[in-house]
C-alpha cells in the first residue's frame, strides 16, 4: 500500500466559498486515498496564505519534508501547491530527487508517468502565463485611465473625485496654495503642520496634520495640476487616520512615530 501526504492551501474566503474549503480539499484527498489503496499518513495546510510564493508557507515546507520515497504528495489542484513555473518545477523537482510522486486531483497528474509529468510542466506555464497576463492587463488599465485624465491613485488633498475625475475643491486649494507659500518661503514641515493644526485645518478624512522626512518621489498627479503640489498620505492608528504632507517635487510624508 502506497502512503500519501496530503496538502492543502486557501488564500481567501472568496475560495473557500467557492468550494475549495480547506475541509472541502481534505475530504477530495481523503477520497481519492481510499479509492487508489493508499493510506494517508498526514495533511498538512497553509490558510490564509497567496501560493504566489513558497516562503513562509510552513504547510507546504512540513509537507515536502514527510513525503519520503514511494510516497506520493497529493493536492487538490497544482495552484494550490504553487503560482509560478519556477515554484512548481522547484517542488517537482525536489519529489523526483526523493523517489516521491505528486498527484493533482483537478488536473488528474500523476507524475508516476512520462505523459503525467509532461502535462504538469505544459500547466505549470500556462497558470505562469495567465498571472502574467493579469498584470498586464492591470497595467493597461492605469496606463488607460493616466491618458484620459481619470483617478487612479489615492485622492490628492485640493480635489474630490467625481465620476473619475479630479475636480478642484477651491477651500482645500486655498490651503494648498498657503502651503506653497510657506514652503516657498522656507518654512519647514514641521511648521507647516503645526500652523494648519493651530488653523483647525483637517486632513483629506480628518485628523491632524504631520511634517515628515523628506524623500525624493514624485506624486501619481502632478503632471496635471498645480494645486496637486501637496496631497495626503494617511496611516492608521487605533482606527484614526494621520495626515502627512507631499510636495509635487518631494514626498514630504510624515514618519507616524507609531508606525
Amino acid at each position: 500500500m502506497q502512503k500519501a501526504i496530503g496538502y492543502i492551501r486557501v488564500s481567501t474566503q472568496g475560495q473557500a466559498d467557492e468550494g475549495v474549503s480547506l475541509e472541502a480539499q481534505r475530504a477530495k484527498i481523503r477520497a481519492w486515498c481510499e479509492l487508489n489503496d493508499a493510506e494517508l499518513v498526514a495533511v498538512f495546510e497553509d490558510a490564509g496564505l497567496s501560493g504566489a510564493s513558497m516562503k513562509g508557507r510552513e504547510g507546504l515546507e512540513a509537507a515536502l519534508k514527510a513525503t519520503g520515497k514511494g510516497m506520493a504528495l497529493v493536492c487538490y489542484s497544482i495552484s494550490r501547491l504553487a503560482r509560478s513555473t519556477r515554484d512548481m518545477l522547484h517542488i517537482s523537482e525536489q519529489l523526483d530527487k526523493k523517489g516521491a510522486d505528486l498527484v493533482s486531483l483537478t488536473e488528474k497528474i500523476d507524475t508516476t508517468t512520462a505523459a503525467g509529468r509532461m502535462v504538469f510542466k505544459m500547466l505549470a506555464v500556462l497558470a505562469d502565463f495567465e498571472r502574467d497576463q493579469i498584470g498586464e492587463r492591470t497595467k493597461l488599465a492605469l496606463a488607460h485611465k493616466k491618458a484620459v485624465g481619470e483617478v487612479y491613485a489615492a485622492t490628492p488633498y485640493g480635489f474630490d473625485a467625481i465620476e473619475g475625475r479630479l475636480v478642484e475643491v477651491k477651500r482645500e486649494a486655498k490651503v494648498v496654495a498657503e502651503i506653497l507659500k510657506q514652503r516657498n518661503a522656507g518654512a519647514s514641515l514641521a511648521d507647516i503642520a503645526e500652523s494648519l493644526n493651530a488653523q483647525g485645518i483637517e486632513g483629506k478624512r480628518g485628523g491632524r496634520w504631520y511634517g515628515g522626512r523628506l524623500r525624493k518621489r514624485k506624486t501619481k498627479h502632478d503632471k496635471d495640476f498645480d494645486l496637486c503640489s501637496v496631497s495626503v498620505t494617511e496611516c492608521s492608528e487605533n482606527g484614526r487616520f494621520l495626515n502627512t504632507l507631499q510636495d509635487r517635487r518631494f514626498d514630504l510624508s510624515g514618519a507616524c512615530p507609531n508606525c
